[in-house]
């Protein structure tokens, strides 16, 4: 086995539905990092988005920080973000478990602004297909990005929840330079 790699920025993308903002949430706790969450962001009240400009700058400053775990997908600004990043964690979860965890978050959530204030939570045809497409059409757009921006981080697929849990117990406690990873 390799020495542990030093993390200190990590991206988390993946299909929605997949959970990238409760692993972004157990891994901050883990390994004591900041945690910014995408949608909170981009999403103003009433569910309006950001301008594409002022999106890329805010990101900008978000991804300028030493330390962070960010989670969300935005592909627009992946370049941002993948070139930053110490380690990268794709969820690539089957369609049906991510078409689930959006019908669970919505009948957990209904009406409240989980995933950014003043937007109470919703689901809609258009993100369900999303969702659906995403094996398909977002994870090519993931992939290209990946090999072209993510060339200096490590990059880990997990395919399932147990993968997830393997993954979590796998981490290294805290360190004095930081949070490590074991790289097999």
């Amino acid at each position: 086995m390799l020495p542990p790699v030093l993390v200190r920025r990590i991206a988390v993308v993946g299909s929605g539905g997949a959970g990238k903002t409760t692993l972004a949430n157990t891994l901050g706790r883990k390994l004591n990092l900041p945690v910014i969450h995408l949608d909170e962001h981009y999403w103003r009240p009433g569910w309006v988005p950001t301008p594409r400009e002022e999106w890329r700058t805010r990101q900008r400053e978000l991804v300028a920080a030493e330390k962070w775990i960010i989670d969300g997908n935005y592909s627009s600004t992946l370049d941002l973000r993948l070139a930053r990043a110490d380690l990268v964690v794709v969820l690539a979860f089957a369609r049906w478990r991510c078409l689930l965890g959006v019908v669970r978050r919505w009948t957990t959530n209904y009406g409240r602004g989980v995933q950014a204030r003043g937007c109470p939570e919703r689901v809609s045809l258009e993100f369900l297909k999303w969702v659906w497409d995403y094996p398909t059409n977002g994870r090519k757009r993931l992939d290209a990005a990946l090999a072209e921006y993510a060339q200096g981080a490590q990059v880990v697929e997990l395919d399932g929840p147990s993968r997830v849990s393997r993954f979590l117990a796998s981490l290294d406690q805290l360190t004095e330079s930081g949070p490590a990873l074991p790289v097999d």
